[in-house]
């Protein structure tokens, strides 16, 4: 369960940072209400899951998931570059969020 929550987290993280950046700097209402919620939601599933994950192994998971996904949608949304190099950092990211879940023990 903790893995699910913390796996929730980390997407609500992505909406948190695209909410931010659709807010132009918290001068519109809904999107800037929408990052405090997914913010706030996201922290909280984060605390939930660190109950039984190693605090380590849930934040690095919780931003790896964030950083990789954001990058991602920057790109696929938002017109960001996706040069190969950036691509293959993305791939490294996801790996070690992939490594983690593997040699976690719970």
């Amino acid at each position: 369960m903790a893995w699910t929550l913390l796996s929730i987290a980390g997407i609500l993280e992505i909406g948190f940072a695209f909410f931010m950046k659709s807010s132009l700097g918290f001068t519109r209402l809904i999107p800037t209400l929408l990052t405090v919620a997914t913010g706030l939601s996201s922290v909280f599933l984060l605390s939930m899951s660190l109950r039984t994950l190693p605090v380590g192994t849930g934040y690095a998971v919780w931003t790896g998931i964030g950083a990789a996904g954001t990058a991602i949608l920057g790109m696929v949304a938002l017109g960001d570059a996706a040069s190969p190099m950036r691509l293959f950092c993305i791939t490294l990211i996801l790996a070690g969020v992939i490594g983690l879940r593997l040699v976690s023990g719970s």
